[in-house]
C-alpha cells in the first residue's frame, strides 16, 4: 500500500506518519472516574491493539482520576481528549501523550480571548511536556465564524467541507507560526463522502501533515464499519492516513470491536481487497450515533441506539436521517442536520426535529413520540410525492 510522504510525529512509544505503520485508535466508553472500570477498558483496548487510547477529561476530579489510570496502565499511549475548557491542558499534560483539541470548541470558551492566545498556551504546554497534539475539525461543530464564512461553498451533499478544511488549515498556520510542528489533523463527519474530500483536499494543500482518519458517529454494526470503510478504503488507497480510530456505537464491553475493525480495514486495503461500494448510497434511512465514550451519561444511551434502528426499521426507504447522540457535548449540535434527533442526558432524552426542540422524554417512553413524529414525516414525504 502506497503512503503519502508525511512528517514523523512522536507520541509515547508510536510514531505516527513518516511511513510508520497506521496506528490505531480507540477511546475509553467508561466513566473516567470510575477508576477501575476505565484502567480495564484502557489496558483491554492496548492489548487489542490500540497504539493510542483516548480518555475524556472535563473536570478536576477526571484530572485526578486520569493520574491514578497513568499509574495503574503505563503500558499505553494515553491521550486527552479537551472539549469545554482547553485550559485544562496543564493539568493533564504530566500524564498523557498526545491532547487532541476542537477548533469548534476552542472559538466558544473565552470568546474575548484571540483564538492565537489559546492554541499558544496547549502548544507551549506540548513542549514543556513532550506531547504531541491533534487538530481535530469536525463538520458538525466548526467554529460558527468559519462557517459563515464559507456558507454555499460546497456543493450539494458535500457542505460544511470547506469550512472544515479551512479551519484546519488555519490552525496548522498557527501553530507553525508558534513554532511548533508536532501535530496531527482530522477532519471528521458522519458522511463517509465529506470525510473523503476534506481529507483528499487537506492533504494536496498540507502534504506533509499526518492526518488522523474517523468517521465520526458512524453508528452501529454493521453500519457503522460499512460507512467507514467507504471512506477508508477511499483514502489509505491514495496513501492518505496515519492513524485511523473506527468510532461504532457499541456495549461498553465490546470496544476492543472498533481496534478489531480498524486491523481488518487496513490488511484488506494492503491485500487489494477491496469490499465497500465506491460510492456512497445516500438514499434511504440512515441512522448516526456517536461512539459510546466517557461522556455518555447514561449506559442506556447504547441500548436506545439500537432501539431505534430496530423501531425504525419501517422507514427504510424513506431520506430519513435520525441522529441518537450520548451527552451534551455533541448532542445538542450534532442533532441540528439530522430529520429526527436525539441527545441523551442522565435520566431522560432531549427529542428535536431538525432545530426544533420537541421536549424531554423518559428513556421508555420516547421511543413512542419519536414513532409519532418519524409517522409524520413520512406522511410529509407522501404527499411531496402525490403532488410531485
Amino acid at each position: 500500500m502506497k503512503r503519502a510522504s508525511t512528517r514523523p510525529v512522536r507520541a509515547g512509544s508510536v510514531t505516527i506518519g513518516g511511513g510508520n505503520p497506521i496506528v490505531i485508535q480507540s477511546m475509553c466508553a467508561t466513566k473516567t472516574t470510575d477508576l477501575d472500570a476505565t484502567t480495564n477498558q484502557a489496558r483491554m483496548l492496548h492489548d487489542a491493539g490500540a497504539g493510542l487510547v483516548r480518555i475524556a477529561v472535563d473536570s478536576t476530579k477526571d484530572v485526578e482520576a486520569l493520574a491514578e489510570i497513568r499509574a495503574r496502565v503505563p503500558e499505553a499511549n494515553l491521550v486527552v481528549d479537551l472539549q469545554e475548557n482547553y485550559r485544562l491542558v496543564s493539568q493533564v499534560a504530566p500524564y498523557v501523550n498526545k491532547v487532541r483539541y476542537n477548533p469548534g470548541h476552542l472559538y466558544h470558551h473565552e470568546k474575548q480571548k484571540p483564538v492565537r492566545e489559546k492554541v499558544a498556551l496547549i502548544a507551549e504546554t506540548a513542549v514543556k511536556h513532550d506531547l504531541a497534539l491533534r487538530v481535530g475539525v469536525n463538520c458538525g461543530s466548526v467554529d460558527p465564524a468559519m462557517a459563515a464564512r464559507f456558507e454555499g461553498a460546497d456543493p450539494p451533499g458535500l457542505d460544511g467541507v470547506t469550512a472544515m478544511v479551512e479551519s484546519a488549515l488555519e490552525h496548522c498556520r498557527i501553530l507553525d507560526d508558534l513554532g511548533f510542528t508536532r501535530y496531527v489533523v482530522s477532519m471528521k463527519d458522519s458522511d463517509p463522502r465529506k470525510v473523503i474530500e476534506g481529507n483528499v483536499r487537506f492533504a494536496a494543500a498540507r502534504p506533509e501533515v499526518p492526518l488522523h482518519l474517523g468517521v465520526t458517529e458512524a453508528g452501529m454494526l454493521p453500519d457503522g464499519v460499512i460507512k467507514t470503510r467507504i471512506a477508508f478504503e477511499q483514502l489509505l488507497s491514495r496513501g492518505i492516513g496515519d492513524t485511523l480510530r473506527v468510532s461504532l456505537t457499541l456495549p461498553f464491553a465490546e470496544k476492543w470491536r472498533e481496534v478489531e475493525a480498524g486491523k481488518q480495514i487496513i490488511a484488506d486495503v494492503e491485500a487489494g481487497r477491496f469490499r465497500s461500494v465506491p460510492v456512497f448510497q445516500d438514499h434511504g434511512l440512515n441512522i448516526i450515533s456517536c461512539p459510546s465514550c466517557s461522556r455518555v451519561e447514561n449506559e442506556a444511551f447504547v441500548d436506545l441506539a439500537f432501539k431505534v434502528k430496530e423501531m425504525s426499521a419501517y422507514a427504510k426507504e424513506y431520506d430519513i436521517t435520525i441522529a441518537v447522540m450520548g451527552c451534551r457535548v455533541n448532542g445538542p449540535g450534532e442533532t441540528d442536520d439530522a430529520d429526527l434527533g436525539l441527545w441523551c442526558a442522565p435520566s431522560f432524552v432531549n427529542l428535536k426535529k431538525g432545530e426544533e426542540e420537541l421536549g424531554a422524554f423518559p428513556y421508555d417512553t420516547v421511543l413512542d413520540r419519536l414513532k409519532v413524529e418519524l409517522d409524520a414525516i413520512i406522511e410529509e414525504k407522501k404527499r411531496s410525492l402525490a403532488t410531485a
